[in-house]
Order: C-alpha cells, then structure tokens, then sequence
C-alpha cells in the first residue's frame, strides 16, 4: 500500500525518509539495504527535486496575496489589481515669499516668475535645488514693488526640491505595442507634466492629466495612467482611445517634465537664495525671498509594508468620500509625507453631536511647520474633500488630543537571581514601559492595554516574580484667573464610579481665597470640591464628573493663581485594564510623574529578624 506524503512534510529528509518506507513496503525491496547501494543516490534525487518542487510552488503561491508577498514587484503588482500606485520619492516642499522692487518709472503693470525659477538652500551642508513649477504673476503696489502670490489661495509661493529632468518618446506605428518607461527611481510622480505634440517641430501641444483625477472620461479626453514596473521605474500609459481616453497616433512627440528628487534629506531646508533675475526694459532686478514654511514633506518610495497596508484601504473607499474610513484612506494615500497619522469620525460620534459633519484629526510629522500643517488642511479641502464628499457634509479639523497616562508600577524582585541592583531593574522597567508607548501608543486608535506592558515586564528578568500597575489619566487646561467661568475637561474613556475609599478625581495645586488648594471629588459622589493643602474644603460644589462620558465639569470656577502654565486633571478610569481612545485622542506615557518601583522578594532566602 502507497504511503502518503504531507504537504506539509516536504523537507529533504522527510521526503527521503517517506520514499523508503514506500520501497521497503513492495516485495521486491523488503530486504534490501537502502544506505548502502546506488539505489540511495537515486533516492537523494527524488527527495532533492520534490523538496525544491514544493518550495517553488510554496514560494509562488505566497507571492500571489498581498499579505504574503515578500518581493516588492509582487505587491506593486497585486496594489496595481486594487487601483493603487506606490508612493514615488517625494520632493520636499517650501513656502516663499518673493518680490521685486522695479525703480524704472516706465514700469509694466504685471510682472510674471516663470515655472522653473531655481533656488538654492542647504541642509548639514549639502546645498539642494528647489523650483517652482508653474508661473506666477506680481502685480505692482503703486511704487514699485511687486509681490508674487499663489494663484490658489494668495499665499506663499510652493518651491520644490530636485533637478529638473525631460524625456522625450516619438511615437511609431501604433500597431505596435507603445511602452513609455522613465528611468529614474528618484522621480516625484506627483511633479509629471506630460504633454503631447501632434508633431516632432509642433509648438502646439495637448497636456495630459492623472487619470485618477477624472471625474468623466470620454474618448477624447487626455488622460494618462502611471504605474511601478519591476525595475523600479514608472511607466506611463496612455488611453486606447474608447473608454479610457484619447491615445497618441504616429508621428506624435511625447514630452514629459518631472523632478528627479533627495527625497527625506531635503527636509528642514530653510534659508533660500537665488541668482534669478527679473528683466524689466533691459535692467535686471534682484528677487527678495524670505522663507514662510521650511522644507517639509519629503520621503522616500514607499515601502513594501506601506503598500501592504494602504493598498486595501485605498480600494476600500474607491475614490469617494462617504464614510469616515474613506477620508482617513485617502488622506493617508495622498499627504503621507506630511502626516504620521490620521483619523475622521462622523458628527454623530463627536461631544456634543454636530450632525452633517465630518472631524479630521490630523497628526503632523515632527518637522512640519504650522504653516505648512495649515497648507496641507487647505489642499485636503481643494483636492479631495471638496471634491469626492457627499454634498451638504462639512468638514472639519481636529488638532490631536493628548491624554497623558500616569503608570504606578511596582514589581516583587529576587536579588539572588540578578546582580543588577534594585534601583537599576527600576530604571530598566521604565525604559521598558517608554518603549513600549513609542512602539504601540502615541497614534490615534491605539489602544492601552495594560497585560501586555505587565507581560513584557514580567519577561524582562528571571528576577522579577511578578508585577502590577495602577493607571491613571491626566488632562491639562489653562484657567482665566480672576474670572468665574465654566470649564469641561474631556477625557478618551470612561470615568471610575465614586466609592467610599478613593478619590476618582484630582488636580494639581491652584491658588484660590489666597489659599494653596486642589479639586477632588468628595467619596460616594461625583460633586467635585476645592480642598486647601490642610484639608479644609474651601468650596463644597464647584462642579461634578460624568462618569460615562469621561467629562469633568467645572462651574464658577475663579482662581487666582496656578503653578505652571495650566492646571491637570487626573482621573482614574472604569477599566485599568483597557484604555480605549475615541475621536481625536491620542495616549501618550507621563514619564516625569509615572514611577516604578522594587519589591524585594527573597523567595528562596529564609530572613531571621
């Protein structure tokens, strides 16, 4: 009887090993010696060539799925099925402002900067080349001066990093099959102008636009498709002339501009000069710069994890903005140079509900500028929001919350099972514990969970026997001194109901009725009081918690003075063990206030005392 062989067993060895006791069950085998004869060598072949088989077909199938593919042609080929383009290197971007002085009496009335004025800047000491990649106009004030502004929405001139380059394609016999490859790893797919002469000596020419800007796509309409091929390179697709577009015809000359970018290494870039000119009546005109934005935005191509991530998502909202994910996918998809992280929720989930709106909570890499952050809120608006959303839905942004989180950590230690000391495995599990909020937290939606910094703590060192945590939240606000306002402190999760032994809430110290005093609720309730430093309450209802909401709520409250720049908050929450942040929040460890401490345990030590 035939011996089966596992799919799941196909190592050399286990295949040899199966081929024999196959042999070893047909008579004419039963007493053959299977190490000792040519026979084995044959064997060795067999197992060799099955086990190389299974792990061809193995390798092959995992490189059909986009979660398994391990070789980036394969994800870009499978992102492609989705509708999705890997992120190309993207050239950093600043904010100018420009202007000329003209003193010529005999001056025009507009002044135009034409599209590829260099500037020149450097980061660590290496100088970059940044452009601009359109035309702008300066109008005269009336004496002279000339500022040039963005035509989109009056504000500082976008300059771009990288060199300039142009690739010029003729095309043949359409009959044959037209392939328009860039080559160059380094291109900013987002710069490409792609224009089409109807002639090689034509001066006249159609531009075409991403097809991934189309809203209507007729057979004339000049449109073009990017894609990653497996070189690394881009490669540009035209319409077939029916229902993807118009499509070049022989004898057309296909020019296309792009920038050739540094990418990251660009960032920070903030000084900017240039040696262009103005001509006005054959006298030239110094250029004024003075920078508005630093350098920002620039990255890498984007990765394979990257894609393996945002391709789905990017499928998922098809290009129309309906539901929250949506926003989130193509936000992510298009400013991910700018944004470490974002998030949207609709009105109904926001405190209070506003219905008919949509909250982006946007978290901003740690070198872009508040201008540059306001550039891209304003280019999410023109760009897409405007665009795909559903009409009578509003959006709104968000700045990110940052609820800091209080850990109180102690841990039974053996010091006859390690030689580092107690105060040492302290600082070692704080460490751990900071790690572990810049690995896991610090992005919104991340969720706290407390058995899993417990574990990791408890693995840290055959020393440590075990560990517990006390967690609380903290939330700040700035107070009008000497004005009796209300005030709602809005925490991401829900609020420890009163009890008879401990405090739910607490403050920092304030100065009120000349008095050093603190806000803690009183025990079995949820009404808030000031209590002074000796333990007088100084007023016995200045407001109260909502423990399902997480809001806390201050009314008449009118301190004199605080220590520092704002007053915390600190709540303990329902669930310790979970801390599940809504909307726009974001957990972030309070290292200065969050302390670890040893307990020593000899457990196998007996103590005489």
């Amino acid at each position: 009887m035939a011996t089966t062989i596992k799919s799941t067993q196909l190592d050399f060895d286990t295949v040899k090993g199966r081929l024999k006791d196959f042999f070893k069950q047909q008579t004419e085998f039963q007493d053959y010696d299977f190490e000792a004869s040519g026979l084995s060598n044959i064997l060795d072949v067999l197992a060799y060539n099955t086990h190389f088989n299974g792990l061809t077909a193995n390798f092959a199938l995992n490189e059909s799925f986009i979660k398994t593919a391990q070789l980036r042609s394969s994800v870009v080929a499978l992102a492609e099925g989705l509708g999705y383009v890997p992120r190309s290197f993207t050239s950093a971007q600043a904010g100018l402002n420009l202007n000329v002085t003209v003193t010529d009496t005999n001056r025009p009335s507009t002044i135009t900067l034409p599209r590829g004025t260099t500037f020149t800047s450097s980061v660590d000491g290496v100088s970059y080349s940044f452009r601009t990649r359109e035309n702008f106009i300066g109008t005269d004030d009336g004496n002279g001066t000339y500022q040039f502004l963005n035509k989109d929405d009056g504000t500082s001139i976008p300059v771009f990093e990288g060199t300039e380059k142009t690739k010029t394609f003729f095309v043949g016999d359409t009959s044959d099959t037209q392939i328009y490859v860039i080559p160059d790893v380094t291109m900013d797919i987002s710069t490409i102008r792609v224009r089409v002469f109807p002639t090689s000596g034509s001066t006249i020419f159609d531009t075409y636009t991403n097809i991934i800007d189309g809203i209507r796509i007729l057979n004339d309409s000049t449109f073009y498709q990017i894609k990653e091929v497996p070189n690394g390179y881009y490669e540009i697709i035209f319409g077939d002339g029916l229902s993807t577009g118009k499509a070049p015809v022989a004898g057309n000359k296909i020019v296309i501009d792009y920038l050739s970018t540094a990418g990251t290494t660009a960032n920070t870039a903030s000084i900017f000069t240039t040696e262009a000119v103005v001509t006005v009546n054959s006298v030239n005109y110094n250029i004024t710069t003075v920078t508005e934005a630093a350098a920002a935005g620039g990255s890498l191509k984007e990765s394979i994890e990257s894609i393996r991530q945002n391709a789905p998502i990017a499928f998922s909202s098809q290009r129309r903005l309906v539901t929250a994910e949506d926003y989130k996918a193509q936000i992510q998809t298009k400013f991910s140079s700018f944004i470490d992280d974002v998030t949207s929720f609709g009105g109904n989930d926001n405190v209070p509900r506003i219905y008919g709106k949509v909250f982006i909570g946007l978290k901003f890499k740690d070198n872009i500028t508040l201008d540059s952050q306001q550039n891209v809120k304003d280019r999410i608006k023109t760009e897409l929001t405007d665009n795909l959303s559903i009409m009578s839905i509003d959006t709104d942004f968000v700045d990110p919350i940052t609820t800091r989180m209080l850990l109180t950590t102690s841990f039974n230690l053996d010091p006859d099972l390690t030689s580092s000391t107690p105060s040492a495995m302290e600082a070692q599990v704080q460490s751990l514990i900071s790690n572990f909020f810049t690995n896991n937290l610090k992005k919104f939606n991340k969720v706290f969970r407390r058995s899993n910094i417990l574990t990791l703590i408890d693995a840290l060192d055959p020393a440590i026997l075990n560990s517990k945590m006390d967690v609380q939240l903290k939330q700040g606000f700035v107070p009008t001194l000497n004005i009796s306002l209300q005030y709602k402190i809005n925490f991401p999760t829900t609020i420890a109901v009163p009890d008879d032994e401990q405090y739910r809430v607490i403050s920092t110290n304030f100065i009120f009725n000349n008095q050093t005093c603190f806000i803690r609720n009183a025990l079995k309730s949820t009404k808030l009081q000031i209590i002074s430093v000796d333990g007088t309450i100084e007023s016995d209802n200045i407001g109260s918690y909502d423990a399902s909401s997480g809001e806390v709520t201050l009314v008449g409250f009118k301190p004199t003075g605080i220590s520092g720049n704002q007053i915390d908050i600190s709540i303990v929450p329902a669930n310790q063990n979970t801390v599940r942040p809504l909307r726009n929040f974001i957990l972030d460890l309070d290292a200065a206030f969050s302390t670890s401490r040893a307990l020593l345990d000899f457990q196998n030590t007996q103590v005489t005392l």
